[in-house]
């Protein structure tokens, strides 16, 4: 186990070396471009098995403990450490990465986005998939903040070389917002560290912030949460990523969405849930604020470009959706209650699927008519998927009303459980701004569902007879396997949420009750 986790951290960083290398006379196929797209594969894939096999081995009884759990001295000046561990929390989210670096690496063997080498494109997928995967792993302020800082230059050039138009303004304002983000959350995680002199975050956790003065909380999560509100992205911070995703190739998107801004919101959990309780406490009401303006927001910027004739991109879309989803996740930290923590962690679950499924989706429709524009996609009757690509327009229908929280899907559960949570939130906070943001959030489910009707109807649904010239092609094999899984686990954590809420729970009760299970 502890060796496993080391490796799923470690191997992807080595994959990218690899990948830059010539590769072997035996191993080259076709040509050199197959052999590095096959390599991409074949790294993320051993990844992936390895965290099954991790997650086999876990111990389901003890979610709350730390396992696999890697603790050796790195700079002894400053005192940090290498230390690794997953429990409940940290152990889907890492499944998950895995999950869809994977099915990415399949999509890309396949459909490979134009731009410079593929051997370049390989390289900057693993080191992004070692970035994410360390996030997820590592148990010590300084480490977490070299991972979370080492997504951006891949992510970047992702863009900026193999994204769509305007991809380099997007792929500089990526960069710009999240440095400067990065810059001010690296000023909190010392504050804590130097007034506490550790930086281990198991040891964080368990003091609950004895060791720091009231006015040390309330900096420390000012500056640590501008820097993971950025990444999540929270309202009003989130400008970045429209941009982003509309330039970003498919895969880019994907990730983007179903990986990186999970990041974030895991850093307000893992952080500054436990470490501050006393600052979030004062900052919870103004969180769960932001996090209700974003939700109606999002919803809203979607409902303007599902209109017609606003020429809405439908990548651009999806985004804004995402800033109204991450909402939700924020509402639920901000109850600062178990059960809205569960729900927030169950909703990054979710989102990361359904949205990873909109975005290839998405992407699909984008290579087959050329263009991701609404109004030219829908025409003047409408696309008529269900009548030209009836597999790709079933697969968009569920994909939106998992989107959108339907009972039985995984993307009620978060939801429900995030305002079930601020409907009742933790001792202290105001009962009545709390019940305020409930019933805002419940508004913006109803909007939610609006634009993403709008969508279908607009989309899906036509007279395929209107442009008899106009042929799509349906789901491919390759399409097929990438989208398989998504839709599967969003079936079965919908149906089963027990599945995920017995990892989280036990480690959200022993979270919040600083450190005692």
């Amino acid at each position: 186990m502890q060796f496993l986790l080391a490796f799923i951290v470690a191997a992807p960083l080595l994959g990218a070396v690899a990948a830059l290398l010539p590769a072997p006379p035996g191993l080259k196929g076709r040509s050199p471009e197959q052999a590095v797209l096959r390599h991409g594969v074949t790294v993320t894939g051993v990844i992936l098995a390895a965290a099954i096999a991790l997650t086999a081995g876990f111990d389901h009884d003890a979610p709350s403990r730390f396992q696999a759990t890697t603790d050796i001295s790195w700079i002894q000046a400053l005192n940090i450490r290498i230390h690794l561990g997953i429990d409940g929390i940290s152990l889907p989210l890492l499944l998950m990465t895995a999950l869809l670096f994977f099915l990415c690496a399949v999509y890309s063997y396949y459909k490979l986005p134009e731009g410079p080498s593929p051997k370049a494109f390989v390289a900057l997928l693993l080191v992004l998939e070692s970035g994410t995967l360390a996030t997820f792993a590592v148990l010590d302020l300084l480490l977490f903040f070299l991972a979370f800082e080492m997504v951006l230059i891949p992510m970047y050039f992702l863009i900026a070389r193999w994204g769509g138009a305007q991809r380099q303004a997007a792929a500089w304002k990526f960069i710009l917002y999240t440095l400067l983000g990065s810059v001010v959350m690296l000023l909190g995680l010392l504050l804590i560290g130097l007034n506490s002199g550790t930086f281990d975050m198991v040891a964080l956790a368990s003091d609950n912030g004895r060791e720091l003065t009231h006015t040390t909380q309330l900096l420390a999560v000012l500056a640590i949460g501008i820097g993971l509100a950025v990444k999540t992205p929270m309202w009003p911070l989130h400008s970045w990523l429209p941009d982003a995703h509309t330039a970003a190739p498919t895969v880019g998107s994907v990730l983007l969405a179903g990986v990186m801004l999970k990041m974030g919101t895991y850093g307000f959990v893992r952080i500054l849930l436990p470490v501050t309780p006393d600052g979030m406490h004062t900052f919870a009401p103004y969180l769960g604020a932001f996090a209700v303006v974003g939700i109606v927001y999002g919803s809203l910027a979607c409902l303007a470009l599902a209109r017609k004739g606003n020429k809405g991109d439908l990548k651009r879309l999806i985004a804004y959706s995402s800033v109204g989803h991450m909402g939700f996740v924020l509402l639920g930290i901000a109850s600062m209650t178990p059960t809205g923590v569960n729900g927030a962690l169950f909703a990054n679950i979710a989102h990361g699927l359904i949205t990873g499924l909109l975005f290839f989706l998405v992407g699909a429709l984008k290579d087959r008519y050329g263009t991701a524009d609404l109004d030219t996609l829908a025409g003047a009757t409408g696309a008529a998927l269900y009548g030209r690509a009836p597999r790709l327009g079933a697969l968009l229908a569920f994909a939106a009303v998992a989107s959108l929280g339907l009972p039985g899907l995984a993307g009620f559960w978060g939801e429900m459980l995030a305002l079930f949570g601020a409907f009742d939130p933790a001792e202290g906070l105001s009962r009545p701004a709390f019940l305020t943001y409930t019933a805002v959030g419940a508004f913006g489910t109803l909007l939610t569902a609006a634009y993403l009707l709008i969508v279908v109807r607009r989309v899906c649904m036509g007279d395929p007879k209107a442009d008899p010239g106009l042929t799509v092609a349906d789901v491919q094999r390759y399409e097929f396997a990438a989208w398989t899984p998504l839709v599967a686990l969003t079936v079965l954590a919908g149906l089963w949420p027990a599945v995920l809420l017995g990892l989280t729970d036990p480690a959200v009760q022993k979270l919040l009750a600083g450190g005692n299970s």
